[in-house]
């Protein structure tokens, strides 16, 4: 009999199970999950449904588990009482059905279209209520209330205040005192649907947001009323918040005010440079008239200013032409929207140039150049902090300046200037005579004084110790000889396979007019395609020296090979981690390089001598411990941790061979100190700088020279200045240095430099005898007006080469490379630069091919030299310190 057949028949006599019942014998109501044949009754014809759930698996298991042994009981128990829930109906309704009721799965999870919609509309009606509430409680304050005048404070290092600047240079007008021009100019270059709009720029302000939230460039308002908005009633910072704020304000003010208002209180709160606040500030400061009397291109070119003015004031001559472009476009806006006619644009033909500024008397002698440097601090370390805000007022600065040295530097240059210059006896030769220099604690960065100056009520207006522009000359050569010393050459190897690090007392050959060779022993060639030759301060031929008396007599072909041979990009890299800006290097490639044909500001040189003054470690320059802003500090200012750029025992070396240049060499005026001192000379092409940058342990300075036409920013010559023939970096420049130390350090203990450590080994240049072959005879290339009671051909025993063999010397003598370009040899195994061309055989060139004859130590000092009257048609004319920095010939 089949199993339908043998299934009892339902109480309705159609042999049909009823629904429900899961497949049991017992009729209807027999609860299916019942395991010992003893079931529930459930109503006939009721099914099970959503509202009527099975138990799960956890229920039934926390079932048997309450039942113990008799499991089976509690799960039927548990079933019973689901079933008997089920029976009573779905229950009542949550308010929110989330998680949803009776779906399984990802469905359970996923809001329905009618939750969906809610959210929606709820988010919706919060954000409208949210604006609205925003905007009802968006006061507009008082103008007057806002304009109150305010300082920045500028205060030295103790604590005792240095000078303040702020919002004193403003003047509120009607708009009819204000020329119809600059309105009309000012429509033109920052909204020229002003008059039309409704106030906001929804664009420009996504945007602006935008940028802000991903940390981009900020941006400012785009229409005349947010920017009005933000310089009279907010701050200048970039934020959501202040973004927020200038919105609401934007549209009641949009809404309260009339177009003219407005443009009257964006005219009267606009900065415009010059620390003027308004059109009518404006107007005074850059053509000393009314506003209301600006003319067309007046007008134009101080709606240009809007943009920017640090990067717009045609006074500074980097803007000059930026400056120049915009009041053009200006201009043909105004045409544009028909502001003004093609006729009246026809007229400003001639850019308007602005009348000189006019000094603050509280910006006096050095102090504007401290403010200045203070300002750009400032600005770079917190972009927030802009030259606006800071003319807005209410900041409070606390710089690293000392008042004590910087007047004894001040007094040291005024003194030294007194003594030398006359102009009225040499007008031709001591007029537009500069200084620049900088003085800062090695190790910690604090720059405590500096000579920006004769200041801004005599004329002066850049920061000369901050100055671009100017070549440091032989200041440069202690980059390549810590190169050397840090990298190593690539001429050796080591035994694992590296450049083989050197030390001072490595030979390189010192004669004038020497050719230049790559590391691989070829010839460097000029830009005139003829082998480039190196230019020494004289024409004297003094064999190999040792790179200690190169450094102290400043020969230039010793470093220019030097050079070559440790990479000039490498020279580059050690100097930018000692502390010199990348883009202040001139192009490393050239054979020049290592002259210093780079130009570097006294800040920076400074900075990178420090760092061998405090063993290796770069301490980045600062001039502000601490700024607030309303009250509230901001973060970031102060002490930097220093870095290491050198090893000790390098940088310690380098600072021994410049204690030798004291000591014995060009800055040898340096020895009045009357202290352990180190420092280098420095002299450029055509005399037209002249550097000192010397340093005891507690404190580095820098001193810049050079003359220059203010009205047409030309650098010139120093020859003849102070009835001098020329000025070197040991003349001058270290009078000033020594005098100012002594002051400065009056009241410190006298300190020695660390004992430096073993560094490298001895590695001479290609070309140089096992012994020497002669006594080199000492010369200055910055030669000194009064040289040294005595000073010895050579700072050092004669060096013997243990690391690397040498070719034999021959008699060719040591002005030709045996192999390379001396006649009848060839190319020895042991040489260090490797060539395959053995070069010319029928001579030696200018170098000459017979060993000049040993000469004595002299017991006079080195006499002055002169330049040679002639020039070869090849050699290079760069030099620094002693010799002339120029480009290939």
């Amino acid at each position: 009999m089949s199993e339908r057949r043998r299934r009892t028949p339902s109480p309705g006599g159609d042999g049909q199970q009823p629904p429900g019942g899961g497949g049991r014998q017992g009729g209807p109501g027999r609860d299916e999950v019942s395991s010992d044949g003893i079931g529930r009754r459930r109503p006939p014809g009721e099914r099970e449904t959503a509202q009527q759930p099975r138990m799960g698996r956890a229920e039934m298991r926390k079932a048997a588990q309450k039942g113990g042994k008799g499991g089976r009981r509690g799960v039927a128990a548990a079933s019973a009482s689901a079933s008997a829930a089920a029976a009573a109906g779905p229950g009542k309704k949550r308010f929110i059905d989330y998680p949803r009721f009776g779906k399984t799965g990802v469905r359970r999870w996923l809001p329905s279209w009618r939750q969906w919609l809610s959210g929606f509309l709820i988010f919706f009606a919060t954000c409208v209520g949210g604006v609205f509430y925003l905007y009802q409680t968006t006061e507009i304050p008082q103008l007057k209330d806002l304009m109150k005048d305010q300082n920045t404070i500028y205060y030295w290092a103790d604590g005792s205040e240095m000078t303040r600047k702020g919002e004193t240079n403003r003047q509120i007008v009607e708009l009819s005192d204000i020329s119809p021009n600059l309105q009309n100019a000012v429509i033109a270059a920052e909204n020229q649907t002003f008059r039309e709009d409704s106030g906001i720029d929804p664009k420009g302000m996504l945007r602006a947001v935008y940028n802000m939230a991903k940390g981009g460039e900020t941006q400012g308002a785009s229409t005349i009323t947010q920017q009005y908005v933000k310089n009279a009633y907010l701050s200048q910072e970039q934020t959501l918040s202040r973004k927020l704020k200038e919105f609401f304000i934007t549209l009641k003010i949009n809404q309260k005010m009339q177009k003219p208002d407005i443009l009257k209180g964006y005219l009267n709160t606009s900065w415009f440079g010059r620390g003027s606040n308004g059109a009518q500030a404006a107007a005074q400061a850059y053509y000393g008239v009314d506003a209301k009397d600006l003319d067309l291109c007046q007008s134009a070119m101080l709606a240009g200013l809007l943009k920017g003015a640090s990067y717009y004031d045609p006074s500074n001559p980097a803007n000059k032409e930026r400056a120049q472009g915009r009041w053009a476009w200006i201009l043909e806006n105004m045409v544009k929207t028909k502001a003004i006619t093609p006729e009246e644009r026809a007229k400003c033909a001639t850019f308007p140039d602005p009348i000189p500024q006019k000094p603050s008397s509280n910006m006096n002698g050095e102090v504007s150049y401290l403010v200045d440097t203070a300002n750009k601090y400032l600005m770079a370390t917190d972009k927030t902090i802009t030259q606006q805000m800071i003319d807005k007022g209410g900041l409070k600065v606390y710089t690293t300046f000392e008042k004590d040295k910087v007047d004894a530097l001040k007094k040291a240059v005024d003194d030294v200037k007194g003594e030398n210059l006359n102009a009225q006896k040499r007008p031709n030769n001591d007029t537009f005579i500069q200084f620049g220099s900088a003085s800062i604690r090695p190790g910690d960065g604090a720059i405590v004084a500096l000579y920006g100056g004769d200041g801004v009520e005599n004329g002066h207006f850049d920061n000369n110790a901050d100055a671009i522009g100017v070549q440091v000359g032989s200041t440069f050569k202690p980059f390549v000889l810590a190169t050397a010393m840090q990298i190593g050459v690539q001429t050796a190897t080591d035994d694992k396979g590296k450049p083989k690090r050197i030390n001072a007392d490595s030979r390189y050959l010192s004669d004038d007019m020497s050719e230049i060779r790559k590391p691989d022993g070829s010839l460097v060639i000029g830009d005139d395609g003829k082998p480039y030759r190196q230019k020494n301060e004289d024409s004297g031929k003094r064999g190999y020296v040792s790179l200690r008396a190169a450094m102290q007599n400043s020969f230039n072909v010793p470093f220019v090979q030097l050079n070559q041979d440790v990479g000039g990009q490498n020279v580059a890299n050690i100097a930018e981690q000692m502390g010199v800006r990348k883009e202040s290097f001139a192009d490393p490639k050239t054979p020049t390089f290592a002259l210093g044909t780079s130009t570097i500001s006294p800040i920076r040189m400074a900075t990178a001598y420090g760092t061998l003054a405090a063993s290796g470690k770069e301490a980045e320059p600062y001039s502000v411990t601490k700024v607030e802003v309303n009250g509230i500090e901001r973060p970031g200012f102060g002490k930097k941790d220093p870095r290491v750029a050198l090893e000790p025992a390098v940088a310690d070396n380098v600072t021994d061979v410049l204690v030798n240049v004291v000591k014995n060499g060009t800055g040898f005026k340096a020895k009045e100190l009357g202290r352990p001192v180190a420092g280098k000379t420095g002299t450029t092409d055509q005399n037209k700088s002249a550097w000192w940058v010397g340093y005891t342990p507690q404190l580095v300075t820098s001193v810049a020279m050079w003359r220059e036409d203010p009205s047409k920013h030309e650098r010139l010559s120093l020859n003849g200045t102070g009835g001098k023939e020329s000025i070197h970096g040991g003349d001058i420049p270290t009078d000033v240095f020594t005098r100012y130390m002594k002051a400065a350090l009056a009241n410190e203990k006298k300190m020695d430099f660390p004992t430096p450590q073993p560094v490298g080994t001895e590695v001479d240049s290609s070309g140089a005898p096992v012994s020497p072959s002669m006594t080199p005879t000492p010369t200055t290339s910055d030669t000194p007006s009064a040289p040294p009671a005595t000073q010895p051909a050579n700072n050092q025993p004669p060096p013997t080469n243990n690391n690397q063999p040498q070719p034999p010397v021959s008699s060719q003598g040591p002005g030709c490379v045996p192999g390379v370009d001396c006649p009848g040899t060839q190319p020895s195994q042991t040489s260090t630069h490797k060539t395959t061309n053995p070069g010319p055989t029928s001579s030696c060139g200018l170098l000459g091919c017979s060993t000049p004859p040993p000469t004595a130590p002299p017991t006079d000092p080195p006499p002055t030299t002169t330049k040679p009257s002639g020039r070869p048609p090849t050699p290079s004319s760069t030099g620094g310190g002693g010799g002339q920095n120029g480009l290939l010939p």
